[in-house]
């Protein structure tokens, strides 16, 4: 059983999804449980899926939860989806519940969490209980909370699996007190999705893919990519700017109309990373799933990480490649046509040299659990 809650944008559950079905091809049974908005472009193949009333993040600040409507949720609907997952998990008795990004993030889920940590504990027969986490968390900004979070570790978990390679990025990097966790931990490589290499069509040749991830956080990005373009040695070129599901439809009709000669603008596409592989230069966030994409296909890329509202987690993985010469970033603060321009320019004339990285993660995961079932 797998418990996946996305806030805001899709990351996580794609992540976790490619796991899931990589344990399903291994005839694993999984129970994928989500609390998030809906997402209709993944296809559950031999996976059962759970969906509870769906939650998300008002905004950028992740501090206030809202339902599918946009109203804040009170102490009866907590606990009416607090009594959902629980009676999932009595019904489907997991050898095995993992938890995505808990106990390290999601804390505002902990009104469901914990009572299913303690379930799990209590049980008949006692669940594997496994942390699943990428490879750099947001770091704890209030006193207490890594001691919090190491609380909730030592009480009920057996296993952390990192899904990132260390000698990229360290655990400790971004918590603390990793060495008092160290006996749990495995770095199982980063997690990928191969399989959507494949494409239909032979768009993206020589274009400028512009991409916004999942959520809606990118708009931004968006816009100073169309403003961009006749700033950009790469004017000629056809750009492509991929609009996330989670922007609402006004906001891409705005981007449509702003759009020039020579500037697609559709809804993102299912062969993202085939249309990476035969691009130019790539612009997007620092998100893991993209940044994965980009590493695989190894495509010129320049990165403009979300930092809304103290948000580091995208910053330091940018950084970190950046430090390789793999990629240009700058932070969002300074966006501009004019400064983005020239980060396209600097990164179509870069050489892509790429290092020694493991992007194993999802055959390494599965791997392991199932080893674990087995033993």
């Amino acid at each position: 059983m797998i418990y996946v809650q996305h806030l805001l944008g899709i990351g996580h559950l794609r992540r976790i999804w490619f796991l899931a079905c990589v344990l399903a091809d291994n005839n694993i049974q999984v129970d994928l449980v989500t609390g998030g908005m809906p997402v209709s472009d993944l296809a559950y193949k031999n996976i059962r899926v759970h969906q509870l009333p769906p939650v998300r993040s008002r905004d950028g600040r992740f501090d206030q939860l809202v339902n599918e409507l946009g109203e804040d949720i009170d102490e009866a609907w907590k606990d009416n989806r607090r009594d959902r997952l629980l009676e999932l998990f009595d019904r489907i008795q997991p050898r095995m519940l993992i938890t995505e990004t808990f106990p390290f993030g999601r804390r505002m889920m902990r009104f469901e969490l914990v009572p299913l940590l303690q379930a799990a504990k209590q049980s008949a027969n006692p669940a594997i209980i496994v942390s699943s986490i990428r490879d750099i968390l947001q770091p704890k900004s209030k006193h207490g909370r890594n001691e919090e979070v190491l609380k909730w570790l030592r009480s009920y978990y057996d296993h952390i699996l990192i899904h990132g390679d260390q000698n990229i990025a360290r655990l400790d990097l971004t918590f603390p007190l990793t060495e008092q966790i160290a006996g749990k931990l495995t770095y199982t490589g980063y997690i990928t999705n191969p399989s959507s290499d494949h494409s239909d069509t032979q768009d993206g040749v020589d274009e400028v893919v512009v991409s916004g991830g999942g959520g809606a956080a990118s708009l931004n990005l968006l816009k100073a990519a169309i403003a961009a373009k006749p700033l950009c040695d790469l004017k000629h070129h056809q750009w492509r700017i991929l609009v996330g599901n989670n922007l609402d439809q006004g906001s891409f009709e705005q981007l449509q109309q702003a759009a020039s000669e020579g500037i697609i603008v559709e809804r993102n596409r299912a062969d993202f990373p085939a249309l990476l592989k035969r691009c130019t230069v790539s612009v997007s966030q620092a998100g893991y799933n993209t940044v994965m994409d980009i590493l695989r296909q190894q495509t010129a890329a320049v990165l403009v990480p979300f930092a809304e509202s103290g948000e580091v987690e995208q910053s330091l993985r940018a950084q970190q490649l950046q430090k390789r010469d793999r990629v240009v970033c700058f932070d969002e603060d300074s966006l501009t046509a004019e400064m983005l321009a020239q980060a396209i320019d600097q990164a179509c004339n870069m050489k892509v040299e790429n290092f020694e990285i493991n992007m194993d993660g999802a055959t390494n995961s599965a791997k392991w659990i199932m080893d674990r079932l087995n033993g």
